[in-house]
């Protein structure tokens, strides 16, 4: 079973999927607006430019997934969790991912981890990295 974080937008799944592929060194291998489904001729045209599905994938094979929703519908909340293996690369996607957000846990060592941080990036997705310590470590 794998687990895949599903985040929603209004409007900036495009950039900000743009965005993620560059701090997590990823490829977009999947990306598709309402205009371009088999159902934009059933959508209005204004939502022709929204993205219905983006894939994000990195070299070390984490995924995440995305889209536009309706405009006009609740947002759905929660966080994406970022586990890497090394201090510093802790350090640069945490600083990437909190430019022009808001660090609500700035990044430090904790009993669990070697580095661990929270942020809400400039698109309003919250985001936890973690350079997690071995047990006993």
């Amino acid at each position: 079973m794998q687990f895949i974080p599903y985040l929603d937008f209004d409007g900036q799944a495009r950039e900000a999927f743009d965005f993620y592929a560059r701090v997590f060194n990823g490829k977009i291998t999947m990306r598709m607006t309402y205009g371009e489904s088999p159902m934009a001729a059933q959508m209005p045209p204004e939502t022709h430019a929204r993205v219905m599905h983006s894939q994000l994938e990195t070299p070390d094979g984490g995924i995440v997934m995305g889209a536009d929703g309706p405009p006009h519908t609740a947002r759905s909340t929660g966080c994406v969790n970022v586990s890497v293996d090394d201090p510093a690369e802790a350090e640069r996607v945490f600083k990437a991912l909190s430019e022009g957000g808001e660090v609500t846990m700035p990044i430090d060592e904790t009993f669990w981890a070697h580095r661990f941080g929270m942020l809400t990036d400039r698109y309003g997705k919250a985001w936890m990295v973690n350079c997690l310590k071995t047990p006993g470590q």
